[in-house]
């Protein structure tokens, strides 16, 4: 069965890891490689194991678009969204036996590297992805 594992966080962990002062811990450069290090031995292990299907990290919210349907027109608005506090930081789509190995790996995923140690507080959530009919059957 395949599952999305989600990372979340907001303009302001983006904005930590940049170096900019915040509310959150401010990332040190070994800290950001360590991270990094980190998602790459993950996925090289997903991998390894075939469970791996997709996983990407996303920019930060202020480089997002939002194309809304109003009145009948697309309007569309740049980011970041005041009105967001968390956004979609990144994910993985694996391939696992079951929803007690998605949770295996997503708790993984919350010992990840941060500032001073683990990011304490890191949520990931698990979604099963929806298998589409076979629209060629008849």
């Amino acid at each position: 069965m395949r599952y999305m594992i989600i990372m979340e966080a907001s303009q302001q962990h983006y904005d930590a890891m940049a170096g900019k002062e915040t509310d959150v811990p401010t990332w040190k450069p070994q800290e950001l490689e360590a991270m990094f290090g980190f998602m790459n031995e993950l996925n090289e292990d997903l991998v390894s194991r075939g469970e791996w299907v997709d996983g990407q990290g996303l920019s930060d919210p202020a480089h997002a678009r939002r194309v809304q349907r109003q009145g009948g027109e697309a309007v569309v608005t740049d980011g970041p969204y005041a009105e967001t506090k968390e956004v979609l930081a990144g994910f993985w789509v694996v391939d696992v036996e079951s929803i007690d190995r998605a949770t295996e790996i997503a708790a993984y995923v919350t010992t990840c590297p941060g500032p001073g140690g683990s990011v304490d507080g890191m949520a990931v959530d698990i979604r099963p992805i929806q298998e589409s009919p076979d629209c060629t059957e008849a």
